[in-house]
């Protein structure tokens, strides 16, 4: 995991830093354009041997890029090389790399790491052709530091990561087990009963931000107004997400520290909150009809806005690191299911938060019993018995198509 740390650069560091961000772009987008040139038949695109030498020639020919630090540029190029191995690799869901943008997050990459501890609050880092630059010290720092990315997120605040193993949680063995439902209107609810909302944005903050909106939409792009409305945007965003991601570390927090098995289920956030697709009109050409596409959009920042797969990220993280287990479940009528005697009908679910079984009458809080008939799923698929050694041994047990999953990232 990555150990960040909010740093402080005086003013002129800042611009230094600002340009070993503009070097670092610019050379990952001349790598990403070389790439996007390349089709079967037209042969192979430059390797990372070539690549290295072309960047020395144009450092050579370009007193901007030369001025700027070569252990940073370089560093560009390996990481595009590894995005394009982690692309390539069937068993690596990444996408393949894209352009970057002046006006999303920057950073760069600096190989040599020196750290040098001032108080008990702050610390600095060396920069190539900046020196040393402050940052507060919020935690301990890794053991081995490695390499360290320097980043600037969209409301222009500067952090430095390190690269350091998640630290394990100071706790003792309970032999609890507990399932997870996660939701919408209510983010999580445990199979015990406890209710967990995500932080929203608050009203005032809503109507600054949709009030900085309409100011944008009115200013001409590219100016510095435009540039100053939009870095008041970010910085109200900034703190709603820190509020969303403070809530996601204290919650799987308290869920390791409670419980040896947390039990997810196994949701596609990706497939769930994509666009949906247009319907053409069969009786009217170059028509569509209606696809519910702004429902769909509510629907989708709902999910995101609940920190579901960050939430099981970092739940499986610390579970693996404090000795507890995490593990995954098909959600197939989970909601829609008794925990009572097992029925299983849409009807017995009135609302959001009323199920009435409609076979026994069992009554509870509709996403409690969702969460109970996770956990349920959990401990059955953890209970089934090894298989019994045949003649050529004994072979592995292979996952169900709707049964539970391993505790791999993807499945969150």
């Amino acid at each position: 995991m990555a150990h960040r740390y909010r740093l402080t650069p005086a003013p002129e560091q800042e611009a230094a830093l600002g340009e070993h961000c503009a070097h670092a772009r610019f050379v990952w987008n001349l790598a990403v354009e070389q790439q996007s040139w390349w089709w079967p038949g037209r042969g192979s695109t430059p390797g990372a041997a070539v690549r290295m030498r072309q960047l020395a020639e144009a450092r050579a020919a370009e007193p901007w890029l030369r001025e700027g630090s070569s252990s940073v540029q370089q560093q560009a190029l390996r990481d595009f090389d590894k995005a394009m191995a982690a692309f390539l690799d069937p068993q690596n869901p990444a996408g393949k790399p894209s352009y970057r943008s002046k006006r999303g997050t920057q950073g760069f990459v600096i190989r040599d790491t020196k750290v040098h501890r001032l108080n008990r609050n702050h610390a600095e880092v060396f920069v190539p052709k900046c020196g040393y630059v402050r940052f507060r010290l919020s935690r301990d720092l890794p053991a081995d530091l490695g390499m360290t990315r320097v980043t600037m997120d969209r409301a222009g605040r500067w952090h430095v990561s390190f690269q350091g193993p998640q630290p394990a949680l100071d706790r003792e063995p309970t032999g609890g087990a507990v399932g997870i439902d996660r939701g919408v209107r209510t983010a999580l609810v445990t199979s015990d009963g406890q209710h967990y909302r995500v932080p929203r944005i608050s009203d005032r903050r809503a109507a600054r931000y949709l009030a900085l909106q309409r100011r944008m939409a009115r200013q001409q792009k590219g100016s510095r107004k435009r540039e100053k409305t939009r870095r008041a945007m970010a910085r109200i965003t900034a703190k709603v997400t820190d509020r969303r991601k403070d809530w996601a570390e204290k919650v799987s927090t308290r869920l390791v520290e409670d419980h040896d098995l947390i039990v997810f289920e196994k949701l596609n956030v990706k497939g769930m909150t994509r666009k949906p697709q247009p319907k053409p009109d069969p009786e009217h050409a170059g028509n569509f009809l209606p696809n519910r596409r702004r429902q769909k959009a509510g629907l989708n920042r709902g999910i995101l806005a609940s920190c579901w797969g960050y939430l099981a990220r970092r739940t499986e993280q610390k579970a693996a690191a404090s000795g507890a287990a995490v593990t995954y479940v098909d959600p197939k009528h989970s909601s829609q299911e008794c925990r009572s005697c097992g029925h299983i009908a849409s009807s017995s679910r009135e609302s959001q938060a009323v199920f009435r079984c409609v076979s026994c009458g069992h009554e509870d809080h509709a996403d409690a019993n969702a969460a109970r008939n996770v956990l349920a799923r959990g401990l059955a698929w953890l209970a089934v018995p090894a298989q019994a050694p045949g003649p050529r041994g004994v072979r592995p047990r292979k996952t169900p198509a709707n049964g539970a999953a391993g505790t791999t990232r993807q499945a969150a």
